[in-house]
């Protein structure tokens, strides 16, 4: 039987008034091509080194929910540096309640030094910031496990984020806690998100120096997901229950649209399971439409139903 494949819109909150944020999140949730909804998780506008206005996500996310119904909701990628991981346990299980089950919880190390050092959040060196993020997701899932839902909780040793009998009331709706999708791409991060997690997310298929509309580099796409499926192997994990997602921005222009559906097109040839199409939040509801009409309903014919 063939997998079908998801179709998600990320309008992540920088650089856009909250209206027209809300206005193209009300959009989203009229239109049934779209099975997920996406954010990313920056203090600052992650377009500059320093400064530039951005909602923060977990509250926004939160905020926005109720636009959109019955579709799933995640981070692509939540940043382990900006919150304690009992307070995000504590928060994912919110939106895991509010949504029904359909949260997603997108982590990654963190890597924007802009928004780090003006709000001195530690953002230590490699490898000890992977040290950390590590563990950070080792407490989400005891956290989330079923001993954390009562007295007398969860003891875990840990140099960064140790546990003395913590409780996690009431407990996620989802049993274990929402789904976990990991943003690494070295070798730890791959080894970590085949042994623990229920996804994975590469950042993007097109280079951020590339701009929108050039070709994506979905050749180092290609070589991230053989490894993972490399690291599931060793691990004894079926691939077919391991979601892998390829993101596409989507641009500003009729060109850059015509090009993300042959993005994410490609994407899935080369084994994406999930697609997720970036698009400018400040666009509003009108991009929501642009994006609706030249990509997600082009890609749903081209991939199938």
């Amino acid at each position: 039987m063939t997998r079908r494949i998801p179709i998600g819109i990320k309008t992540s909150p920088q650089s856009v008034d909250w209206p027209t944020l809300e206005a193209a999140w009300a959009r989203i949730g009229e239109t049934d091509v779209f099975d997920s909804v996406w954010m990313n998780d920056h203090l600052t506008d992650v377009s500059r080194e320093q400064h530039g206005p951005s909602f923060e996500a977990l509250t926004a996310m939160a905020a926005l929910a109720h636009r959109v119904p019955g579709k799933w909701l995640g981070h692509g990628v939540l940043s382990a540096t900006f919150r304690h991981p009992a307070v995000l346990a504590k928060s994912a299980t919110v939106l895991d309640h509010a949504t029904g089950g359909r949260f997603i919880v997108g982590l990654g190390a963190g890597w924007h030094e802009g928004e780090h050092r003006p709000y001195a959040i530690p953002m230590p060196d490699m490898p000890e910031r992977f040290d950390r993020f590590e563990s950070a997701v080792h407490v989400l899932r005891a956290l989330w496990s079923d001993p954390a839902a009562r007295p007398p909780g969860v003891t875990r040793p840990d140099p960064y984020y140790p546990l003395v009998e913590a409780t996690n009331e009431p407990a996620p709706l989802t049993p274990g806690g929402p789904p976990l999708w990991l943003g690494g791409q070295k070798r730890r991060g791959i080894a970590l998100a085949a042994a623990v997690a229920d996804g994975w997310l590469l950042p993007a298929v097109l280079p951020a120096a590339s701009g929108p509309g050039r070709p994506s580099d979905l050749a180092y796409f290609s070589e991230r997901r053989d490894a993972i499926l490399v690291a599931l192997e060793a691990a004894g994990r079926d691939p077919a229950d391991f979601d892998i997602a390829a993101q596409v921005p989507t641009g500003t222009s009729p060109e850059h649209r015509r090009r993300a559906v042959d993005q994410a097109h490609e994407a899935v040839r080369r084994g994406a399971t999930t697609v997720i199409l970036g698009m400018p939040a400040r666009l509003g509801a009108a991009g929501v439409d642009d994006v609706v009409r030249d990509i997600a309903m082009p890609l749903r014919d081209l991939i199938g139903a």
